[in-house]
């Protein structure tokens, strides 16, 4: 009698190290505005699905993580605004007036006004 998790019938591949030099190599030869708007979509891409605004709906929707995303993705782009153009900043602001929006109104209990998330970096958000 076999036994399924045995080394014998489930033999380990030894997986390959990252390169980190050429992944260094590789992030050295990219602008910090890229990088910048890079991480604020990121950003603004996870918030939309813990706010239950994807396909799968309300599958992922966490409205505490939402917070936290939206929160740093304001934070992100106030402390950058000098350093990205207003060709970058413009959509990115408007992405996160979006998700603030889509957080007030998917919350049960409404934040009071300057208190939602990201808000003490934008100001209150109305719709």
């Amino acid at each position: 009698m076999s036994d399924a998790t045995s080394p014998q019938e489930s033999p380990e591949t030894p997986q390959e190290s990252p390169d980190f030099d050429a992944m260094t190599r590789d992030i050295a030869e990219v602008p910090a505005v890229e990088v910048i708007v890079t991480v604020a979509v990121n950003l603004m891409s996870a918030a939309a699905v813990k706010l239950g605004l994807t396909e799968e709906g309300d599958e992922h929707k966490d409205l505490d993580e939402a917070r936290k995303l939206v929160t740093a993705l304001a934070g992100l782009l106030d402390a950058s605004v000098t350093e990205i153009s207003s060709f970058h900043a413009a959509p990115l602001r408007d992405g996160l007036k979006s998700l603030q929006l889509a957080f007030r109104e998917a919350s049960v209990v409404a934040d009071e006004p300057g208190q939602g998330p990201g808000e003490k970096y934008t100001g209150p958000v109305y719709g």
